[in-house]
């Protein structure tokens, strides 16, 4: 009998011990929900003169995020990419610099095959200020619009999530 009532004593503590760890991991957990204005302040491409069309390339972007909860913050995206006829793999590093300061660092790589909209999605590397420490992904959609005259790259419009938890402070 006594062990019994020990077994639930323990289920109980149990359960309890799930619940408040479920609730403190759980109030941790953010999400952010953003929209991004972007445009191309540089590209450099170099030919390769192995296939018809082959290009190494580097793309700065710079751009505007507008998030859900009223904050703005500024954007840096940095790309390479080796491309043939427009396809092939990239690799990107975003920096997400908010008014107070603070940054977001992600890496994020895929394959682009001449869409006009791409899906990225990638990982936080670091943060500062008030990110300091940040674990997390972020994800974007991005259309990018049609060329323009002395355009050296398309602007593109989007939105994306940032779900991230920060360690204890």
């Amino acid at each position: 009998m006594a062990a019994r009532k020990s077994l639930w004593y323990f289920i109980i503590l149990l359960v309890g011990w799930v619940c408040l760890t479920g609730i403190f991991a759980s109030a941790n957990a953010e999400t952010l929900n953003y929209k991004l204005y972007d445009y191309v302040t540089k590209a450099e491409g170099v030919p390769i003169d192995d296939v018809e069309g082959h290009a190494v390339v580097l793309m700065i972007r710079k751009g505007f995020y507008v998030f859900e909860n009223g904050e703005v913050a500024t954007g840096m995206t940095v790309s390479t990419g080796d491309f043939i006829k427009g396809s092939g793999p990239f690799n990107n590093y975003a920096i997400i610099t908010f008014a107070d300061g603070s940054t977001i660092v992600s890496k994020s790589q895929g394959t682009l095959a001449g869409e006009t909209t791409i899906k990225r999605e990638g990982v936080f590397i670091k943060g500062t200020g008030r990110f300091d420490g940040i674990k997390g992904t972020v994800n974007l959609t991005l259309k990018y619009l049609p060329l323009e005259k002395g355009e050296v790259g398309p602007k593109g419009i989007g939105e994306g999530t940032i779900n991230y938890t920060l360690p204890p402070k």
